[in-house]
């Protein structure tokens, strides 16, 4: 019998740094902007914002279109939300170079590869579109990138919990979206550096493995991964659909009391498998908050105004923002959520 997590076992430091007087927005990690200062006396009645998700019709960027409805219906700004059918960077980049003839102003996104995405973001900033993301510590060419959390901070956060759970021994393995998933990458570096540094006794046997965001896929790697290492103790997966889908391999091998899974997920997604022990914990964000934060941001921006340290955006977990240290477009808020099955009814998403 496995041990249940508990508590933490120690906190973890966000790696931020607040700076006094005022932030620039763009430059640094952003790139050089030629769009025109906003107008502030552009009326929100009269913009447009469109919301480039990774991918359309999962759990979580349905949550994510219920906060640009909030703000649009808050602000008056014409919102709307566009994705592909699939995880793929080059759909979001079509997305993106479709929308720029048609001008909003701002275009937000969550990319699935902010690599691919900076050539296209550069051409929609030349035009004069504010560009916000998420998602993306790193990314070239978006005015200011926002983030829930420290990311590396999650990651450990993370694997606290799963280190706890599988009493610091065995072996485990990390699911990701893609490779190219920035934030998704830092999480399950950030916790396997831990993991070698603190819980020697734990081993993770693969690279980190690829679900595609596609819940099938997660159930069928993870079902090799059970028939490849049948004395496997943990999965840490990061991907929305990745948890939900290891935790349906899991539960159908009889596995719930023997095996620990914990990741990224929401309540609605994971909450039959968390009732059961097939999940033991979730972590994450409101998507819907998150997705207001960044157009929040964009209209800040189109109305003239900076984002600096301590600007308060006026929703929940972004009401003090801080700068995150070694970048100059990256802002964070502190709005990290963790459940398990006792208190996972407290979340009605």
């Amino acid at each position: 019998m496995r041990l249940r997590p508990v508590a933490l076992l120690g906190a973890v430091g966000l790696s931020v740094t607040l700076i006094a007087g005022c932030g620039s927005v763009g430059g640094g990690a952003g790139g050089a902007s030629n769009a025109p200062a906003g107008n502030t006396s552009q009326d929100p009645k009269d913009m447009t914002m469109v919301n480039v998700v990774k991918v359309k019709g999962i759990a979580w960027f349905d949550r994510m279109a219920v906060g640009d409805a909030n703000f649009a219906k808050r602000t008056g700004v014409d919102t709307r939300q566009e994705g592909g059918d699939d995880t793929s960077p080059e759909k979001q980049i079509q997305i993106i170079q479709d929308l720029i003839p048609q001008h909003p102003t701002a275009i937000t996104v969550v990319p699935n590869s902010p690599e691919a995405l900076q050539n296209v973001l550069g051409q929609a900033r030349a035009q004069g579109i504010k560009v916000v993301s998420h998602e993306a510590t790193g990314i070239q060419n978006a005015d200011i990138d926002i983030e829930a959390f420290d990311n590396a901070a999650y990651g450990k956060q993370i694997m606290q919990n799963l280190a706890q759970c599988m009493g610091q021994q065995g072996k485990y393995v990390q699911f990701v979206g893609g490779l190219t998933a920035k934030t998704h990458m830092q999480w399950v570096g950030a916790a396997h550096d831990m993991q070698v540094a603190q819980f020697p006794g734990m081993t993770r046997v693969e690279d980190p493995i690829e679900s595609t965001d596609n819940e099938q896929a997660a159930y069928e790697k993870a079902k090799e991964v059970l028939a490849k290492y049948p004395d496997i103790k943990g999965f840490q997966g990061s991907a929305g659909n990745d948890v939900p889908g290891i935790a349906r391999a899991v539960q159908e091998a009889g596995l719930q009391n023997k095996i620990c899974v914990m990741g990224t997920s929401i309540p609605s997604a994971a909450s039959k498998y968390l009732a059961d022990g097939s999940i033991d914990k979730i972590f994450f964000w409101d998507p819907a908050l998150a997705g207001e934060a960044q157009l929040q941001i964009a209209l800040m921006l189109a109305q003239g105004k900076t984002i600096e340290a301590g600007t308060n955006l006026n929703i929940p977990g972004y009401e003090k923002l801080t700068k995150l240290d070694g970048y100059d477009n990256v802002y964070v808020g502190d709005a990290a959520l963790e459940a398990d099955a006792k208190t996972m009814s407290q979340y009605n998403f």
